[in-house]
């Protein structure tokens, strides 16, 4: 049951319903390009440039998610590049002779935001070796006084920690100090058979801890596995424009297709304003400098302007922890990743580009679209916005975009469930993820491990784990002749 909205109908009334942003002429316009297509013999207009004018079209290979925007300024590239060097920068503990990299932890997950989002792309779960860098495990408790009630309800905080172990479970701490503990997976295979006989193994994971070096948890502590999620177009993601989103919600169900989606929604720390949550497998964040100065905060322990805290997700009884030296340089800031650093970081990571549609024509593309399209994938999977034109960098203003999302909170079943409330998602519910660059995680990352937990091995796996409101689509694929299931995962690769 979700205890925290939005059914506050105030909260939710506050943000724009209409584009305060176009004509009404330029609103019709917007419309018409936006609705879904009906014709699947050929590509749509502009669809192959998924990114709008930003989209890379430069050689695909290993590096094909870590390009800029195609549309920035000589200046801004320059800009940039820098935040690329800030990303892959190996941060040390503190005290060290290099100033201005020291502040690591003192308990963290990686050394380098390029550690847990490999080349730009998705991270994996440790599989066959002790390497759980790009994924963690969340940590979160229920309310238990008012003063912590109001600040779930009034979106102050998304979550609550763990007593001891705080909002993340870090594997890794500076020398000296014991490490929080390690995540254990167990895998057990559950076999699927498909309408025309086929069977597909898929794994069903059971999570726990081991080797907790401050104790044991809280016993309401939920553990709720996090596989980094690609960095693709993040800054057009922030661009579009909030009624859009609105636009797709339906908590209620009132068209009674069994897809009720529910806006997240989250609190800007710039504006102290309630904004629409787009970031985050639970949309739990903004905007993109958020959702950076939290995995500063969370994964490396580096404190930023916006969490200003020197030990990073240290918690107040983990003393040998809250005693260590800070990396904070006076002359540099007062925290230990000062703007601009987390400015470059989140300028970096907002314009990360789209790649360009591969086999856009291909007509087993074509086909595979026709059955998205069919299963009514497109529900959750919204193919298409136009930006608005009042976005913050002219680079992501008024651009036509292929993201295949929605944003929205969505009920995806026991089997995926997590049981962890996150801001306004419940123990069910799951943001929306874009698929823009999915045919490409084996290139850029050498696998196919896909949903939050990187259960799923493959596409059909993923697909096939879908529940909750996304039943229907997914006993659909389940009940397709294999040549129209290949096309389908045609198409998704091709994204």
């Amino acid at each position: 049951m979700n205890l925290i909205g939005p059914a506050n109908a105030d909260d939710l009334a506050g943000l724009p319903h209409i584009r305060d942003d176009l004509s009404a002429k330029d609103r019709k316009r917007v419309e018409r390009v936006v609705a879904p297509t009906t014709s699947f013999g050929a590509a749509e207009k502009f669809e192959a440039r998924q990114g709008g004018a930003g989209t890379s079209t430069k050689m695909v290979n290993r590096d094909s998610l870590s390009h800029f925007n195609a549309n920035l300024t000589f200046r801004e590239e320059e800009t940039f590049k820098l935040g690329n060097a800030l990303f892959r920068k190996l941060w040390v503990s503190s005290p060290s002779s290099t100033l201005a990299s020291d502040g690591l932890g003192p308990l963290f997950n990686a050394r380098a935001c390029q550690s847990c989002h490999i080349k730009d792309g998705r991270g994996h779960p440790p599989e066959g070796t002790a390497d759980a860098t790009s994924m963690f495990l969340r940590l979160a408790r229920p309310a238990r006084t008012d003063e912590e009630r109001q600040a779930l309800e009034s979106y102050v905080a998304a979550s609550l920690p763990d007593p001891v172990y705080g909002g993340q479970m870090q594997d890794l701490a500076v020398p000296g100090l014991k490490s929080e503990g390690r995540m254990v997976i167990d895998y057990e295979e559950q076999p699927v058979s498909l309408d025309d006989g086929t069977v597909v193994s898929l794994r069903k994971p059971t999570y726990s801890v081991a080797d907790l070096g401050y104790g044991p948890l809280d016993p309401e502590t939920t553990l709720s596995p996090r596989m980094t999620p690609p960095m693709t177009g993040m800054g057009l993601i922030e661009a579009i424009h909030p009624a859009d989103i609105l636009a797709h919600a339906d908590p209620d169900d009132r068209d009674g297709d069994g897809v009720s989606g529910r806006v997240a929604l989250a609190r800007d720390p710039a504006t102290g304003d309630i904004a629409i949550g787009r970031f985050g497998w639970k949309a739990q964040n903004a905007t993109v400098r958020q959702q950076s100065a939290t995995a500063f905060a969370g994964d490396i322990g580096i404190s930023t302007p916006d969490v200003p805290a020197g030990h990073g997700d240290c918690m107040p009884s983990q003393t040998e922890c809250m005693e260590l030296p800070v990396g904070i340089q006076l002359d540099l800031g007062d925290t230990e990743a000062p703007d601009p650093v987390l400015e470059l970081v989140t300028f970096y990571s907002q314009n990360l580009a789209v790649p360009a549609r591969r086999g856009v024509d291909d007509p087993e593309v074509l086909a595979g679209k026709d059955v998205f399209y069919s299963l009514g994938c497109t529900t959750c999977h919204v193919p298409k916005y136009v930006t608005s034109r009042k976005a913050d960098n002219p680079a992501h203003r008024f651009q036509l975009i292929w993201p295949y999302s929605d944003f929205l909170l969505h009920d995806m079943g026991e089997g995926l469930a997590d049981g962890q409330q996150v801001g306004v998602a419940d123990g069910t519910e799951w943001r929306t993820p874009p698929l823009w660059g999915t045919g490409l995680t084996e290139i850029v990352n050498d696998h196919t491990f896909f949903l939050h937990d990187g259960r799923a091995r493959n596409l059909t796996e993923a697909i096939l784990w879908h529940g909750g409101e996304a039943q229907t689509a997914r006993d659909g694929f389940a009940g397709l002749e294999k040549a129209d299931r290949d096309a389908l995962i045609a198409f998704l690769n091709s994204l």
